[in-house]
């Protein structure tokens, strides 16, 4: 049994991603232009990581547009990866454009320039607006990780440019040129922190490991706890998208009527998509006890065999 997100869902995130792509790359420009003028490396720091998340938005929208198509012989689970693997380039595009404003700050903070405070401030603060106001739009979307991803770009622009009207501030009250690339680092710092959840999640999918916020022990507690099962065990759990899981296990019963078997699986299920949200499960009953070897199960009686391979 699979659970797929709407086509409606997946139709206002791409809307709201093609809107934001245009928006971001207005504002890039803007930057660019205003950070030269300025001789400001916390805008142009802001320019960077907004042509970050220009290209994070590209991949966002092209994966929404490739996980909505349907299953087929070759893809047989979909592609739900395509916004999970973008997620994960996203985070490491994050880590990538951190370390070079780190860079670039070192050497203003050895040479530092005259910084156009007003400029900075009226140019930070209609960034605030701009990536405020995409953050709110991408939200009325799914929530994936995909999406998640480039939320949280857009929410660490808004707090960076907000840093940066506070900067503005300070340098035109007190002068000091090294509050501009000291702004760069905490921008960097910022960028940095808020790659590290994505990378993780998404990591911890391609790798297919268990999804986060469930444990193995309290899913095969739930099996258990069932009428008429008496084992569990090969239990697997993975994500084939951000919101897709699936789960693999074998299940010890007592000898039982096909019928009764039916219905003890429909339990099993209907048990799992309501307390942990899994979907896809495939489920194998036995009644003769079991060994593992070699990741594979082989009954410990001869009398009734059977192989799983993994």
């Amino acid at each position: 049994m699979h659970v797929h997100a709407s086509p409606g869902s997946d139709a206002v995130s791409s809307r709201a991603l093609r809107i934001s792509l245009l928006v971001t790359l207005g504002y890039i420009v803007l930057l660019v232009v205003a950070g030269i003028k300025a001789h400001s490396l916390a805008l142009l720091s802001e320019a960077g990581h907004n042509l970050s998340d220009f290209f994070a938005l590209v991949l966002s929208w092209g994966a929404v547009y490739i996980s909505g198509r349907s299953p087929d012989a070759r893809k047989t689970f979909g592609y739900n990866r395509a916004g999970v693997l973008a997620a994960f380039v996203n985070g490491l595009t994050l880590v990538l454009v951190s370390f070079y404003i780190w860079y670039e700050a070192f050497h203003r903070l050895l040479n530092p320039v005259e910084v156009h405070a007003e400029l900075m401030i009226w140019v930070a603060a209609a960034g605030v607006v701009m990536n405020g106001g995409i953050a709110l739009l991408l939200m009325r979307g799914k929530r994936d990780i995909n999406m998640r991803s480039a939320i949280l770009h857009e929410i660490g622009d808004t707090l960076s440019t907000a840093a940066v009207i506070v900067g503005g501030i300070a340098i035109a009250f007190t002068g000091q040129r090294w509050i501009d690339p000291a702004l760069s680092v905490g921008i960097g710092v910022m960028i940095l922190w808020s790659s590290f959840a994505i990378i993780r999640e998404s990591l911890n999918i391609l790798l297919e490991g268990i999804p986060r916020g469930m444990q193995l022990e309290r899913i095969e507690a739930c099996i258990c706890s069932i009428d008429g099962v008496k084992s569990v065990h090969d239990l697997h759990v993975w994500s084939i998208g951000s919101d897709t899981h699936s789960l693999s296990c074998h299940v010890g019963i007592a000898d039982m009527r096909t019928s009764e078997c039916e219905s003890l699986l429909r339990r099993i299920r209907d048990k799992l998509a309501d307390k942990f949200h899994i979907h896809h499960t495939t489920i194998q009953f036995e009644y003769a006890n079991c060994e593992m070897v070699n990741g594979c199960v082989i009954p410990a009686s001869p009398a009734r065999e059977h192989v799983h391979n993994h």
